[in-house]
């Protein structure tokens, strides 16, 4: 599996875990089969476009361990996904899961498309060939699915329903974020956005920050924009924001109900007329005292890590710090790192809760819902704390140690088979 490190993303969870293995003076004999993947998928998706051409796409699936429970992870439509950041971002799952007592492995999957150029017709068929050709490696008690980048609930509801198809009755826990109407849970969708600002605001308190404090989140989809409504409900003041397109910026603050209409009105944050405009680049560095990457990986980088002016870094993207800048903020401690397998953890804690109901066919109210994930993540980050202090050492080694050892017990408990 040496060729995975072709990729920086997943060269950078490797990075990660052996620096923690040192840490936690991991055994050489559970290394290995703690970091590396327990199976690695790549299918070709041979699909019809509606012009009646037959284009094949490249899909992966990568399932990191099944020593807890089974697998779970999201799967993401982008142009540039491959096998590596698929395998890196399974590797952070397991850790994730495993940080906030969830009994899953972790998983990721993937396929090579750009779904805002192609038809809803063509994205269903290439959905439908996908699942049909994971079918041999996933159910709900070996691996289940959630949205991700570039995908969403009808995603999962045309997974739901090839799957079963094959199987010959509904088995709505086969994924999960799916629509309520068909077995979803009740806060899945804002889950992750929301766990964000509650964990951003919980740290606030702790560093008794103003609680009009000015608020920066790099990303608008579904976890950004979330993100950014829970913020301004805590009283937050939302000064800069940013998508593809580029940033906005004012420090007076954004009127986000107008932003939200004006997105939905042109898909698009640039042209709002009550900021102004500049590069994602520089709207990281801009001065707030909390700032939320929500979009892409490594976008906090040993070039811009010692430049960023923030309290509060609320990872709300997978993975968007390096290694390199890690070892900057480490010098920074007026930082206050929530690192990402924390963070952004909502929205894996409300699929748990999701499949839990679909398994026993009994659904929660979204107060009922809420509550139990605010209690997780309160009790997690009182733990990474701890952790931290104990041990004198920063929140990201703190969380991933708590999470691999966990799952290093489980592999030495299970033992080795054969």
């Amino acid at each position: 599996m040496k060729h995975l490190l072709a990729s920086p993303a997943y060269k950078m969870a490797c990075d990660q875990f052996d620096a923690v293995a040192d840490f936690l003076n991991i055994p050489e004999s559970l290394r290995e089969r703690t970091k590396l993947p327990k199976r690695l998928v790549t299918v070709s998706l041979p699909v019809r476009l509606d012009s009646g051409e037959v284009k094949v796409f490249e899909g992966h699936r990568v399932q990191h361990h099944l020593t807890l429970g089974p697998t779970k992870g999201g799967l993401r439509y982008h142009p540039a996904v491959e096998i590596g950041e698929v395998a890196a971002l399974a590797m952070w799952m397991s850790w994730k899961c495993a940080l906030a007592d969830l009994p899953y492995g972790g998983a990721k999957g993937g396929v090579a498309i750009d779904p805002r150029k192609f038809s809803i017709g063509e994205l269903e068929r290439v959905t439908r060939r996908y699942t049909s050709e994971m079918i041999p490696f996933i159910s709900p008690q070996t691996d289940v699915m959630a949205p991700d980048m570039g995908t969403n609930e009808q995603t999962m509801a045309w997974i739901m329903d090839t799957y079963s198809h094959q199987l010959g009755h509904t088995a709505s826990s086969i994924v999960t974020g799916k629509p309520v109407s068909i077995g979803g849970s009740l806060g899945r969708r804002e889950a992750t956005g929301r766990g964000v600002a509650f964990l951003a605001n919980r740290v606030s308190d702790l560093l008794k920050l103003p609680n009009d404090s000015r608020v920066i989140v790099q990303g608008f989809g579904n976890v950004g924009s979330f993100a950014a409504i829970g913020m301004v409900k805590y009283g937050a003041r939302l000064v800069g924001i940013g998508d593809a397109s580029g940033g906005i910026h004012n420090v007076k603050g954004l009127d986000l109900a107008a932003l939200q209409e004006y997105v939905a009105r042109t898909g698009v944050v640039t042209g709002f007329p009550d900021g102004d405009k500049i590069s994602n680049e520089e709207l990281l560095v801009q001065p707030c005292e909390i700032l939320i990457p929500a979009a892409l990986d490594r976008v906090i980088t040993a070039k811009n890590a010692g430049k960023i002016q923030c309290r509060i870094l609320a990872e709300g993207a997978n993975g968007p710090t390096t290694v390199e800048a890690d070892a900057i903020l480490r010098q920074r401690p007026e930082i206050f790192v929530i690192p990402d397998i924390l963070c952004n953890s909502g929205g894996v804690i409300v699929s748990y809760f999701e499949w839990v109901q679909d398994l026993q066919s009994f659904f929660w109210a979204e107060t009922e819902i809420f509550d139990k994930l605010y209690r997780i993540l309160d009790h997690t980050l009182d733990t990474v704390i701890k952790e931290a202090r104990k041990h004198n050492i920063d929140h990201r080694t703190a969380a991933l140690s708590l999470g691999i050892q966990k799952v290093v017990n489980g592999k030495a408990i299970r033992g080795l088979f054969p």
